[in-house]
């Protein structure tokens, strides 16, 4: 070593923990398979069962068939309805359709339908705060047209008006950054002070043991890779919060093929996290790819230690109760 020479310091890997599958996705990914084995393909999912296209695609891969609208479905078939919730109308599709649904609701999405429904009853305007357009704020929406207004973001909070300042009741989308949430509610708390909160934390655990998560394996790294789709709001919100906690570079990839080589020049750290529908065989690609170029030291960052489950939808759960009735009769006899 020259006497200008510097040592190169090590290169390593900073893993979030918790990161991918939450309980949600599990339960619908999982719902989707049952259906096939219940069921036989095809299997028709209304929207992407979650926003993976790895998952998409392997589901397609064992019959699932996925459709825009529940018009799509041929009558008498099953139709499974995505993670992300629908609205009234849309159930009442299905029956009109003879389709028999599986509801994949996040039970947490849930949550936030039935309170929208429930002050909607009492006649307060619903400030839901949540990004246009995606499938969860238009289900949530669905529930209580007449009394929901969506707030995109901090700006606009400004445009909100009510017919009464009294009653009014802000929710939001489960997947949102709860740090840009909080910096919306402050907003509208400036110009509606009697502003309720939701009966609990609307923006889900996952959401914000993730964030947790990335905040810290952000503030110590060069450069995160996110793994996750474009279309998920979820891994999006990762990756701002770790350029928020830090770091100096983040992308979002779908798998280790995206990621651009020269985003390692002059990165000592690289940090690693995936959205809430990822599953981990893509998080373990990145991580191959990274110690083949030298990362092959990996952390594991786990500020939070995440045990959630939820159950099968009830359709899946009925119908499984039934054919284990039946085996049972079957073997008695």
């Amino acid at each position: 070593m020259t006497a200008s020479s510097t040592p190169q310091p090590a290169r390593r890997v900073l893993l979030a923990a918790p990161r991918g599958y939450c309980a949600g996705v599990d339960r619908a990914v999982i719902a989707v398979e049952q259906a096939l084995e219940q069921y036989g393909a095809p299997v028709y999912v209304r929207h992407e069962i979650v926003h993976n296209k790895y998952v998409v695609k392997m589901l397609e891969r064992k019959g699932a068939v996925f459709v825009e609208e529940t018009a799509e479905v041929p009558p008498g078939n099953i139709v499974v309805f995505s993670a992300h919730g629908v609205a009234p109308v849309v159930h009442e599709e299905a029956k009109q359709g003879r389709l028999a649904a599986v509801d994949a609701t996040c039970p947490l999405v849930t949550k936030v339908h039935k309170e929208a429904v429930r002050f909607a009853k009492d006649d307060f305007d619903i400030l839901l705060i949540g990004h246009e357009g995606h499938e969860e704020v238009v289900g949530t929406s669905g529930q209580a047209p007449e009394h929901v207004q969506l707030v995109d973001g901090p700006e606009g909070a400004e445009q909100v008006e009510v017919r009464d300042p009294e009653k009014v009741v802000w929710l939001s989308q489960t997947t949102l950054s709860v740090d840009e949430t909080m910096e919306t509610v402050d907003r509208l708390k400036s110009r509606f002070p009697n502003l309720l909160d939701p009966p609990s934390d609307d923006i889900c655990y996952a959401t914000q043991n993730r964030q947790v998560a990335v905040k810290q394996v952000g503030a110590e790294s060069d450069l995160v890779l996110v793994v996750g789709s474009q279309n998920s709001s979820n891994s999006q919100r990762l990756v701002e919060v770790a350029l928020d906690a830090g770091a100096a570079a983040s992308y979002l990839v779908d798998g280790a093929e995206e990621i651009d080589e020269t985003w390692l020049d002059g990165v000592a750290t690289v940090g690693v996290t995936s959205g809430a529908s990822v599953p981990e065989v893509l998080v373990d690609g990145v991580l191959e790819w990274l110690a083949e170029r030298g990362y092959a030291d990996v952390d594991l960052v786990q500020p939070v230690d995440e045990r959630v489950t939820f159950s099968l939808p009830k359709e899946l759960r009925r119908d499984l109760r039934a054919e284990a009735a039946a085996l049972g009769a079957g073997g008695a006899g």
